[in-house]
């Protein structure tokens, strides 16, 4: 979604554009996410810091959290600053910083989907979470006043409205949360493809190859395609998600990703159950998909190309399926993807350091699918002499 939004945009601006990748759009983390456009998401995710919340991770045998312990000792330097960052004072102006981002995602997914012709794919329906327990409800709708006054609005739900709203979830929870500003999207690589299309539309070209073969070429860059050609260009831009840290240090730039990795499996629902919305419960999401209702997990932490382990699905689905009739699993195995992460938990966007005609758009984190026309926009108006239209200095490279 990122680099599709960027290539859009450049595109609109004139430039020829040449897209690589190894995979055709929308076929990595994009294909992966929970479908939701979060514009309530004007707190990044933090490192927890309280003591119960540790433990409870420690032990290693929830939902939303998995660690391999081969993977901590490689992990430790990122975490560490991770958490820090995560302290109050610094939370407080990272928020800041990274809600001016997620102000604009709407608007701009819906700029780019009209001229795209995919709008019906941004469904406005929000999403929602519901609970078990009246006390974290307490929490969060404290939670949902200060994002209110970022500009996000919610509705706590009584039980009886929860039920009106998803009749097919079962009864007694103690509530809901209805985020209602989210774009919901029941085929987010749908939604990506159709962006690609618009940059095609527009003149720009795909082309299949390992854009991890990227070199100087004089004054500008050249990368291989999988047809043996290469390309050539002024400008290069490195949006290639958690991949792209391995590309930038080849070019001085040792970017501090970290992998967050993710599961997800879609179901066939019972009957005519389904749900309106994607809803939060329990530490995972169950969203309405083409492909039936997916199920998606939290994070896993392990080493770069471990195989997959997604014993959070196992620990997921028995619960999912006593809130929402659930069927058969759709797919044989369940999907996995990896969100690229920055100790700051906001993505690095401008400029390479000491690298001309170089451009870093990556480390969305769990935020990539919501931020890519965000990004794609912001980072055009830099490398065409426009002033962005939101303030790119907290993004820049050169903070780490």
């Amino acid at each position: 979604m990122v680099g599709v939004s960027i290539a859009a945009h450049l595109q609109k601006r004139g430039k020829h554009v040449v897209l690589v990748d190894r995979r055709p759009p929308g076929e990595e983390t994009s294909y992966g996410n929970g479908g939701l456009v979060q514009r309530e998401a004007v707190f990044p995710h933090p490192f927890p810091r309280e003591v119960a919340e540790l433990r409870r991770t420690a032990g290693n045998r929830s939902v939303d959290v998995h660690y391999h312990l081969s993977a901590l000792p490689g992990l430790a330097p990122a975490l560490f600053a991770y958490w820090r960052n995560s302290a109050p004072e610094r939370y407080a102006a990272i928020t800041r910083h990274w809600s001016t981002l997620i102000a604009t995602c709407t608007s701009e997914h819906k700029a780019l989907a009209e001229e795209a012709g995919s709008t019906e794919l941004l469904r406005p329906v929000g999403f929602i979470r519901a609970y078990d327990d009246a006390a974290v409800m307490e929490g969060d709708l404290a939670k949902a006043e200060r994002a209110r006054a970022l500009g996000v609005n919610s509705v706590p739900l009584t039980p009886a409205a929860l039920s009106e709203m998803e009749p097919h979830l079962r009864t007694g929870f103690a509530g809901g949360l209805h985020w209602t500003d989210p774009y919901a999207v029941n085929d987010p690589q749908a939604l990506t493809l159709s962006y690609a299309a618009l940059f095609e539309r527009l003149g720009g070209t795909f082309a299949l190859g390992d854009a991890a073969t990227l070199e100087r070429r004089g004054a500008g860059w050249r990368a291989a395609t999988a047809d043996g050609s290469s390309i050539e260009a002024e400008d290069a831009v490195i949006a290639m998600g958690i991949w792209s840290g391995e590309v930038a240090r080849r070019f001085g730039y040792r970017a501090p990703l970290f992998g967050k990795r993710g599961y997800h499996l879609h179901f066939k629902p019972k009957g005519n159950a389904g749900l309106t919305r994607p809803v939060a419960s329990n530490r995972f999401l169950l969203a309405p998909m083409s492909r039936g209702i997916r199920l998606t997990t939290g994070v896993e932490f392990a080493r770069p190309g471990a195989a997959p382990s997604p014993v959070q699905l196992a620990r997921a689905e028995p619960i999912a399926r006593t809130l929402l009739p659930l069927g058969e699993a759709v797919e044989p195995r369940p999907w996995m993807g990896v969100r690229p992460c920055t100790p700051d938990m906001m993505p690095i966007i401008g400029p390479a350091p000491s690298q001309p005609h170089l451009w870093f758009a990556f480390g969305h984190a769990h935020q990539g699918f919501t931020l890519g026309p965000t990004t794609g926009r912001m980072l055009a108006e830099m490398m065409t002499g426009e002033a962005p239209f939101v303030d790119p200095t907290p993004f820049r490279a050169e903070r780490f």
